[in-house]
């Protein structure tokens, strides 16, 4: 199937386009649509970060601006016949310290996104970017989409939020949106510097510096991660299909590994570090949601998604792109 197909007629936004997932999106659909354009604020622990474009700054249009700025959003969507609304705080620890920031990051910045789409560009397509962190800590596994949401920190309860503006603005005004729930995608481009934006992530680093990888409470907690590449081939299928408006969905890797399991693979593929249980940190434990594992037959059966790429081949292939790139990730910390 070529994904990429009904995109090289159209003008594409991608907000967040100089973060993770965004700039993965840009390099699939660089050079392959009529004009593709990045939004990115490059606040630096929000994970934007230019070289992730690097290769293909001839290809894309960069405009540095905040997704909150009504002003800036009201230019951007005008003609956008797709927009990968990726911008957003997805920290659950800093959004507990700092709440204010991922209020207006998570939810006042989706109605600026939403409120120029409804003056200026009803008929563009919206591919929100949900969590799995709305769900809380599970009831039932795998997870559906009619699972009850009870979420245990901030960051879950605004993104909550977000995707219910985008279901409202499509079913009120026609702006057709939809929302995929993710849950730990890791790979390429990620965000490096702390621990707080990918747990897999996190332990590749360490496992690259030769570290110590503290698994808290012993790392039995169940996880589904997800490599970058199927989850761009998420965002692009649901784009693409009228079938997915108004709807949401879950996105899982079909396969739920223990923390402590990705740890350990991460130190084989990077022949080094280590793994030592530790105590659970006391602002950690109360918003952790123990096992997750997501149902995403939903998703499957509206677009024919599955993912492709195996945990050890991913993380191979992560492993290899930041022991290349390191430096412009986290050389210098």
């Amino acid at each position: 199937m070529n994904m990429l197909a009904p995109y090289k007629d159209l003008r594409v936004l991608v907000t967040g386009g100089a973060g993770f997932i965004g700039s993965n999106l840009a390099h699939r659909l660089a050079g392959r649509c009529a004009e593709l354009t990045l939004v990115d604020s490059l606040i630096p622990e929000y994970g934007g970060n230019l070289f992730n474009i690097s290769g293909i700054e001839d290809q894309v249009k960069v405009n540095i601006a905040d997704v909150r700025d009504e002003s800036s959003m009201d230019y951007l969507v005008r003609d956008k016949d797709v927009i990968f609304n990726l911008a957003g705080q997805v920290s659950h620890l800093d959004s507990m310290h700092d709440p204010y920031t991922d209020l207006e990051i998570n939810c006042r910045s989706q109605l600026s996104i939403l409120e120029a789409c409804k003056k200026h560009n009803r008929r563009v397509k919206i591919v929100f970017a949900g969590t799995r962190g709305q769900y809380g800590r599970p009831e039932r596994l795998p997870v559906d989409e009619t699972h009850l949401m009870w979420p245990t920190d901030v960051n879950g309860i605004n993104k909550m939020a977000g995707e219910r503006y985008h279901i409202v603005y499509n079913d009120v005004y026609g702006v057709r949106a939809c929302s995929l729930r993710l849950t730990n995608t890791y790979g390429p481009r990620h965000h490096m510097r702390t621990s707080r934006q990918g747990v897999l992530s996190w332990f590749i680093r360490l496992a690259l510096e030769g570290r110590e990888i503290p698994l808290f409470g012993g790392g039995e907690q169940q996880r589904d991660f997800n490599y970058v590449d199927d989850v761009v081939d998420a965002f692009l299928l649901a784009a693409a299909s009228d079938r997915t408006n108004g709807q949401v969905y879950n996105i899982g890797s079909g396969a739920a590994v223990s923390l402590r399991e990705a740890a350990e693979l991460a130190v084989q593929v990077a022949g080094q570090g280590s793994v030592r249980v530790v105590e659970f940190p006391p602002d950690k434990k109360k918003i952790e949601i123990g096992d997750y594992c997501a149902d995403f037959t939903r998703f499957r059966e509206a677009v024919g998604w599955t993912p492709r790429v195996p945990l050890p081949e991913g993380v191979g292939r992560t492993v290899a792109f930041f022991r290349e790139h390191r430096q412009q990730y986290w050389e210098e910390d």
